[in-house]
């Protein structure tokens, strides 16, 4: 029997060979194109209540894919299905990043995108994004309905000539360079170490940088579908080649400049940062700085976050008079609101931020060029900057380890039937169930939380000190693995 096929997170994901297999990728991509010409797809709520324009299939599909192996012949299978299926489809003529690809969507006015990528996952998955109309997430009740013409078969008539090619770079690059302040970046004592981590982001960020005359040295931005035996996620045992070239002689601060590093994942929708000294800007840094930094240009609008990420942005909003929501996991659910609400910034903890004026969606490329804008106006070293803002809103750390569990989903719900009082010491003042399960403490919290892309159960803790954390994850590890009672 064929292979059930699920739309998680973001996206369907699954092991090359496995369960990515051509044949599965065939049923899917007919599965969309019964959806895209189904009338029935007209009554989504996304078109009755978000305000979004309904596209029929005629307006064409866009197909992106990152630079995982055979991402680009996944893609072409995939696109020549739709075409058999008499849907236009436009293939990039090269990797992509996400952002870019989603961009495009809402550029061309196409009823869809797909982008072939597993993200940050290890190099022997893969994976299938699809981008409606709006150029976000596809939320649940979209990724719902194409589940429901999944069968056992597809057609395959069309041949890969009958696929138009396209180009996305220079465009995209054009529209973010309108989201950016290219004057104060050229005129700031900038040097940068752009690190694509082997993904499909290589390449932009460098461009812009070259445009503007800043000094700046590309790692990792060959071709390595491996990505060097790191999976491809900025987090800092992912990075060490990072911390080794911004540590490194060739990139110290030359005549009074500022050594800044910038990372995105595997398909370049996520963000993080490096100081320096080679410390991690982690995603909650990250938004915490950008949030700061837009308010400071004389944006406004809602802030939005997922469940897992950082109390720094309570701070932030209630400091500055801005409403904040939190959502699960997921950044379709952040996309959402960025749809239909006025959203300054929306971001998860995994990295990915949307910003208000461009897409309903993550983009790395554009948070990075934003952290680059930071260090540009306040002209002193990032870890400063840091500082001054954790004296400003307290002392925040935070970390995140993934346990293989096979009875993960099993221990979250007990948790939510039954949460302790206590935990590691400490009183449990409340608890949230808006995705896992979270136990706050008095400066702090840890959340459970059983993966939606990774067969995983992920531990997430927010402290006032490094100490602290691995203190409570530590605690939270061994009551995972039946090590520790709670009662």
């Amino acid at each position: 029997m064929p292979q059930a096929i699920q739309f998680g997170t973001d996206g369907w994901r699954g092991v090359l060979a496995e369960d990515f297999t051509f044949e599965n990728v065939g049923r899917v991509a007919q599965a969309l194109a019964d959806f895209l010409k189904s009338p029935q797809r007209r009554d989504l709520e996304i078109y009755r209540d978000w305000g979004v324009e309904y596209r029929q299939a005629e307006h064409g599909v866009l197909v992106g894919y990152d630079t995982r192996f055979m991402s680009r012949d996944f893609a072409v299978y995939l696109g020549r299905v739709l075409r058999s299926n008499e849907i236009p489809v436009c293939i990039t003529a090269e990797p992509v990043p996400s952002p870019a690809l989603a961009w495009a969507v809402l550029h061309h006015r196409a009823a869809c995108g797909v982008m072939i990528t597993s993200s940050h996952n290890p190099y022997q998955y893969n994976g299938i994004k699809l981008k409606p109309e709006f150029g976000g997430s596809a939320p649940p009740q979209y990724t719902k309905m194409v589940e429901g013409f999944l069968s056992y078969k597809h057609k395959l008539t069309a041949g890969e000539e009958e696929l138009q090619e396209i180009e996305l770079k220079e465009p995209y690059l054009a529209r973010i360079k309108e989201l950016v302040d290219l004057d104060l970046l050229r005129s700031a004592p900038l040097q940068v170490v752009v690190d694509a981590m082997y993904g499909s982001a290589r390449g932009y960020i460098p461009t812009i940088l070259e445009e503007l005359g800043i000094e700046h040295v590309a790692i990792r931005a060959g071709n390595d579908p491996y990505f060097g035996g790191k999976n491809p996620e900025p987090i800092m045992r992912n990075l060490v080649p990072l911390k080794a070239v911004i540590r490194s002689e060739r990139t110290r601060a030359k005549n009074g400049r500022l050594t800044v590093g910038v990372v995105t994942d595997g398909d370049g929708d996520r963000v993080a940062g490096m100081d320096e000294a080679g410390s991690l800007i982690d995603s909650h840094r990250a938004y915490a700085l950008i949030f700061r930094h837009l308010l400071a240009k004389g944006l406004r609008g809602k802030a939005v976050k997922s469940i897992s990420l950082t109390d720094m942005a309570d701070r932030i909003a209630e400091r500055n008079g801005i409403e904040l929501e939190q959502t699960p996991v997921g950044f379709k659910f952040i996309g959402e609101k960025m749809v239909r609400e006025d959203v300054l910034i929306g971001g998860e903890e995994s990295g990915g931020i949307g910003i208000k004026g461009h897409i309903p969606e993550r983009d790395g490329i554009l948070n990075s060029l934003l952290l680059l804008e930071i260090v540009a106006r306040e002209r002193r070293p990032l870890s400063a900057i840091v500082q001054t803002m954790m004296e400003e809103l307290g002392y925040h750390y935070y970390d995140r380890r993934d346990l293989a569990l096979e009875a993960r989903l099993e221990l979250v719900e007990h948790l939510k039937l039954r949460p302790p009082g206590e935990f590691a010491g400490r009183r449990v003042v409340a608890v949230e169930t808006l995705d896992g399960v979270k136990l706050r403490f008095t400066g702090g919290w840890l959340l459970f939380r059983a993966s939606g892309t990774e067969p995983l159960l992920r531990l997430y803790c927010e402290m006032p000190s490094p100490e602290e954390v691995q203190e409570v994850l530590s605690e939270a590890e061994h009551y995972a693995r039946g090590e520790r009672k709670l009662w």
